[in-house]
């Protein structure tokens, strides 16, 4: 990680505000899983239920957040879909609406139709050629006896 860290559009150096190399590696770790973990609708209640999102502070902490959309930083996210959570919860309406239960669960299973869905239809994808391929290459042994110009004795 480079001693820079974005924050408001504008580069800060760390040295600048006082932080070693080795405490802006910790700031960037801690960040990063924080944003990740807000890729979890559960979290998100709890931290609802908490007030966390009534304070300011918090509220100014998720702005500069922000700047893991950047790509220079969204190239180390795991889960990206905490960033379209971290843009919800720059809206006062969200957060309101996730301090319910049902929201919250109801946000988690559509997660998980949506991952599963995405791996259904990735599979879906990537297996075809081949199976095509297998079948095309059948069909021909079959239609006329031949595989790849080879005649193919009848069993």
């Amino acid at each position: 990680m480079s001693k820079a860290a974005k924050a408001k559009g504008k580069l800060v150096n760390s040295e600048a505000v006082g932080e070693t190399e080795e405490q802006a590696k910790l700031r960037f770790q801690v960040e990063l899983e924080f944003v990740q973990c807000l890729a979890n609708p559960n979290y998100l209640h709890f931290l609802a239920q908490r007030g966390f999102f009534k304070e300011t502070n918090f509220l100014n902490y998720l702005k500069y957040l922000l700047y893991w959309k950047d790509p220079e930083y969204a190239k180390y996210l795991k889960y990206p879909i905490c960033l379209y959570f971290l843009d919800l919860l720059q809206h006062e309406h969200f957060r309101r609406e996730i301090v319910s239960a049902q929201c919250s669960k109801f946000i988690d299973d559509q997660i998980i139709l949506l991952w599963q869905h995405y791996t259904r239809r990735r599979t879906k994808m990537l297996t075809p050629a081949n199976g095509f391929q297998q079948q095309d290459a059948n069909n021909q042994v079959a239609s006329n006896g031949t595989h790849n110009g080879v005649t193919q004795k009848p069993s």
